[in-house]
C-alpha cells in the first residue's frame, strides 16, 4: 500500500461530471482518509489506454460509451483488453444507466452499479457513493497495522530525501561558508562520538547525510527566513521525526478482541488505525510543504 491513491475514470460524459464537481467528492473522501488522491479523468478509450498502467488502485468506467466517435466499444470490451491483453488486475467498477450488460461484470475484482432506474443526474451521485464505498473496501484490505507501519516508514524515509534536497538548496543560497561551519558545530556539540569524523568532512552532500533527520530539520529551521514556511516546518519534528522514531520502536500487541496494534513503551503512544490515519494526513501535509518551500527558494 502506498500513500498515493490513483484512480482512472472513463466516461463519455466526463464534461458533465467535472462541471458538477462529482470528481471533487472522491478527492475530498481520499483526503479525509489520509491519502494523496491522483484522479485522472478521460472521455474516450484512446485517452484511457494512453494513461493505463498497473499503478492504479481503482478504475471507474461507464458501461455504454457512445457519445464520442473515439469510443468504438462498450466498457466490457475495454475491460477485457485491460485484463487479458494488458494483464492488469486493478479493482474495477462498472456502472450503467441504460441497456443490458455482458458477462464481463462477473469477472474477478469487478463491481457493477446499476443505475438504470435512476432519473437525471442522481445517476452520478449513486456512482460516486458506490465508488467511495469501494475505495473504503480497497483501503481496508491494506489497513492491517503491520502493513501500515511499513508504508509509513517508507513514506517518512522519502520525506528525509526531500529534507536533504531542501537543506542542500538552502546551503547553496545562503553560502557554504556561512552555513556549513554552523551545521558542523551544532552537530559536534550534541554528538561528541562523531566529532572527529564530521570535522574532517568537506563534501556538502556527505555532511547532510551524516547529520541525521533531526539535525537536518534544525539546520533548515536556522536557514529559513521568517514567515509561513518557517512556522509550518516548526511542526515537522513533532509530527514526523518523533512519531516515526517511536513507531519504529513500538511493540506489536493485541487488544481483548484480538485486534493488533503497536504501542511505544516509554511514551505509551498507541498506533492504531485511527492514529495511522492522522500520520498519513501529516505526511501528505509535509510533502506539500517541502514542495512549496522548494518552489519559493
Amino acid at each position: 500500500m502506498k500513500l498515493d491513491y490513483k484512480i482512472l475514470w472513463l466516461d463519455d460524459k466526463m464534461d458533465v461530471i467535472l462541471e458538477d464537481q462529482y470528481d471533487k467528492e472522491i478527492v475530498n473522501h481520499l483526503n479525509d482518509l489520509g491519502f494523496s488522491p491522483i484522479l485522472i479523468t478521460v472521455k474516450n478509450e484512446t485517452e484511457f489506454f494512453t494513461h493505463l498502467d498497473d499503478s492504479f488502485d481503482l478504475i471507474l468506467t461507464d458501461y455504454h460509451l457512445n457519445d464520442t466517435e473515439k469510443n468504438t466499444r462498450d466498457g466490457d470490451q475495454i475491460i477485457n483488453q485491460v485484463r487479458e491483453q494488458n494483464s492488469i488486475f486493478t479493482e474495477i467498477m462498472f456502472y450503467s444507466a441504460q441497456g443490458e450488460v455482458a458477462d464481463t461484470i462477473k469477472k474477478d475484482r469487478i463491481t457493477f452499479v446499476d443505475t438504470r432506474r435512476i432519473v437525471g443526474n442522481n445517476h452520478y451521485q449513486i456512482v460516486i457513493d458506490k465508488a467511495m464505498e469501494l475505495i473504503d473496501l480497497t483501503v481496508k484490505k491494506f489497513q492491517h497495522i503491520v502493513t501500515m507501519r511499513g508504508m509509513i516508514m517508507n513514506e517518512t524515509s522519502s520525506l528525509d530525501v526531500e529534507m536533504q534536497n531542501l537543506l542542500a538548496k538552502l546551503i547553496d543560497i545562503k553560502g557554504i561558508d556561512k552555513t556549513v561551519p554552523i551545521i558542523k558545530n551544532k552537530y559536534i556539540e550534541s554528538n561528541k562520538e562523531f566529532n572527529s569524523e564530521i570535522a574532517g568532512i568537506e563534501d556538502v552532500n556527505t555532511i547532510i547525510m551524516k547529520i541525521g533527520a533531526t539535525h537536518r530539520w534544525r539546520a533548515i529551521m536556522r536557514n529559513l527566513d521568517k514567515g509561513e514556511n518557517k512556522t509550518i516546518f516548526g511542526d515537522y519534528e513533532r509530527e514526523i521525526i518523533s512519531i516515526r522514531n517511536k513507531f519504529a520502536h513500538a511493540m506489536l500487541l493485541k487488544n481483548e478482541d484480538g485486534k493488533e496494534y503497536f504501542k511505544h513503551g516509554e511514551s505509551g503512544l498507541t498506533f492504531d488505525e485511527s492514529f495511522c490515519k492522522k500520520i498519513r494526513k501529516d505526511i501528505v501535509k509535509h510533502k506539500a510543504n517541502f514542495s512549496d518551500a522548494m518552489s519559493k527558494l
